[in-house]
């Protein structure tokens, strides 16, 4: 999903990419990884009865996609923020598309400071999760 980087200008946009459809057991393994033993992620009887449909993912599971996907489009190694935004909740059966586009380009003495608006958008057309991020490329 690699634009040439010299190809990378205000308004060039990212492929989107799909994740999923995500499952319980895709959280159950998040909270096993990240220690989020919140049992709303994988206690489907607890989500009920809190007045959720059912378990959801965690929203730093969400990021997590939504980053791998930004990093894979311009580079670990050039990353240098992600900022995000929680919108709505991801359930199982949810897929996530995944867009960018580039809104900032700024030279600078080290190269060229890139800002991009990053989407996790559900199945339903609701946005999970929104995020911005800088990266440095070369000149």
């Amino acid at each position: 999903m690699s634009t040439p980087l010299a190809e990378i200008a205000v308004g060039v946009q990212a492929p989107t990419a799909e994740y999923g459809p995500l499952t319980t057991r895709m959280f159950v393994r998040y909270s096993g990884a990240s220690g989020d033993l919140n049992p709303m992620h994988y206690d489907d009887a607890m989500a009920r009865s809190a007045g959720y449909p059912s378990v959801f993912s965690q929203g730093m599971h969400v990021a997590a996609l939504l980053a791998g996907y930004a990093v894979e489009w311009l580079g670990a190694e050039n990353v240098r923020r992600f900022a995000v935004r929680f919108a709505d909740q991801v359930y199982p059966g949810d897929v996530l598309t995944c867009s960018g586009v580039v809104t900032a380009v700024e030279p600078t003495a080290q190269g060229r400071l890139v800002t991009v608006t990053l989407t996790a958008a559900v199945t339903a057309g609701r946005t999970a999760l929104a995020a911005t991020a800088d990266f440095l490329l070369p000149g």
